[in-house]
């Protein structure tokens, strides 16, 4: 069934009325027709069934048929802070980090960062981000539309990661996998927790103690070297797994 995202706004008692750029893609891409069903997301974590009752040159309206509170996130807030990659591989990891359950995602310039971009740059490529963001979500049934925040420094990123209730950085001099499984396990009940992954060169050995000090904690993620796109995904990989619930 298709999905599309709406604004809280637009439910007004048992309507809802879609605007904008959904209305061609309803009526002239999926060649919807009233009495078709549709399911929609505020983008907070409430879900409707929905019939259209009207289709005008710019609005749909629809009739609610059914709505429930979001199942499908997950019961803790994901952060991930991702070292700015080369090329385009930052929309793989943002579209892929959505599939897994991630709650805001935060671009972070690092020492070694190749990728330098400027102001006007930036802003195009956060609202890229936002828009392959809000189309993972769409395709992964989400309950909400994760966020790219915008680029933050390190210790920015640090500074913001220190509000959330436990922090990890995959780290080659970490302690063992069992001392890994330790520390995600003593995760379990936590609303938020954050992942800094490095860019392609990985991160600088200050940045490493910087974070440690700041009570972020080293895991390892096994034997072999994982680049910048896998590594993220694996730490929300096992971290999603961890944390579902039936």
């Amino acid at each position: 069934m298709p999905r599309f995202f709406i604004e809280p706004s637009q439910v007004r008692e048992n309507r809802i009325v879609i605007q904008g750029n959904d209305v061609n893609h309803i009526k002239n891409v999926l060649r919807m027709r009233p009495g078709d069903e549709l399911s929609l997301s505020d983008g907070r974590g409430t879900d409707y069934f929905c019939r259209i009752l009207s289709m005008e040159r710019d609005q749909i309206c629809l009739s609610i048929e059914n709505s429930w509170k979001s199942y499908v996130e997950l019961p803790v807030k994901l952060y991930l802070f991702q070292g700015l990659p080369k090329a385009d591989k930052m929309e793989f990891i943002i579209q892929k980090a959505v599939e897994l359950g991630v709650y805001e995602i935060i671009p972070v310039r690092t020492k070694r960062v190749i990728v330098k971009l400027d102001e006007k740059k930036e802003t195009k490529k956060i609202a890229r981000w936002q828009q392959i963001a809000e189309g993972g979500a769409k395709q992964s049934g989400r309950g909400i539309i994760p966020e790219i925040k915008p680029v933050m420094g390190f210790s920015e990123a640090l500074a913001y990661a220190g509000n959330l209730e436990g922090v990890l950085i995959p780290y080659e001099k970490a302690e063992g996998i069992e001392k890994t499984r330790e520390m995600i396990a003593g995760l379990k009940g936590k609303k938020s927790v954050g992942i800094f992954i490095g860019p392609e060169g990985g991160f600088d050995e200050a940045e490493v103690e910087a974070a440690m000090a700041a009570g972020v904690l080293p895991v390892t993620l096994g034997k072999r070297i994982l680049r910048t796109e896998t590594a993220g995904l694996a730490m929300l990989s096992v971290l999603m797994f961890e944390f579902e619930e039936e």
